[in-house]
């Protein structure tokens, strides 16, 4: 939450107590630090996300050097200021993906004569979609299971598209629009987000089972 939002809470005479993720406090802290620092700040993630908008308003506290930063192509955008400013500081939403952490690394290096990167991905994050890497190698459909409002399952089709067919479902109820690819697929894998509850895992393996 960003404190400007906890201060207002306060002022109301309200008790905030605090439980954010501390993957997530992590990101905060990197960020505020980089902003003391009088780094350029950029935030790898998606804008409207809670957790970049909290990381954001943190950071701006100490410096308005603070961008968020969706994609490489946004970041091109913002080449000459980077330029201008060559002293630049990298963090990056705890549920993204490596690739996008790789690939502004790669662009920034040339462009930077002092880049600081911390890799604030959650490392469960991390395992879950090197995991599903592997699994997505020897199966010839790949069913994602969890919110499709999730970052962190959305990540995970979008990174298992590029290996198998993949399907990104909410529950058990959603299979029966892929009946036909399912029973046209000999190896399965199922994997799912980090918010996505046992049981309704459970179910989807079994409603695919019956399938």
């Amino acid at each position: 939450m960003a404190p400007q939002k906890i201060k207002e809470i306060s002022d109301k005479g309200f008790e905030v107590v605090d439980l954010t993720c501390l993957d997530v406090k992590k990101v905060q802290q990197k960020a505020v630090q980089l902003a003391q620092e009088d780094f350029l700040v950029l935030i790898l993630g998606k804008p409207e996300h809670p957790e970049v908008i909290a990381i954001k308003a943190n950071a701006q506290m100490y410096s308005d050097n603070v961008i968020v930063i969706p994609d490489l192509n946004s970041l091109k955008l913002i080449t000459n200021k980077i330029k201008e400013h060559k002293r630049v500081g990298v963090v990056i939403q705890t549920t993204q993906k490596l690739e996008l952490l790789q690939e502004v690394i790669n662009y920034l290096i040339p462009l930077s004569s002092e880049l600081k990167v911390f890799n604030t991905i959650c490392k469960s994050t991390s395992m879950r979609q090197q995991e599903a890497r592997e699994l997505a190698k020897t199966s010839e459909l790949m069913v994602v299971v969890g919110s499709k409002k999730s970052a962190n399952t959305t990540h995970l089709a979008e990174i298992l598209k590029g290996i198998t067919a993949t399907i990104h479902i909410e529950t058990a109820d959603d299979l029966n629009e892929y009946k036909e690819l399912i029973r046209k697929s000999q190896n399965i894998g199922v994997t799912a987000g980090a918010s996505t509850p046992e049981n309704i895992i459970k179910n989807v393996i079994e409603e695919i089972e019956k399938i």
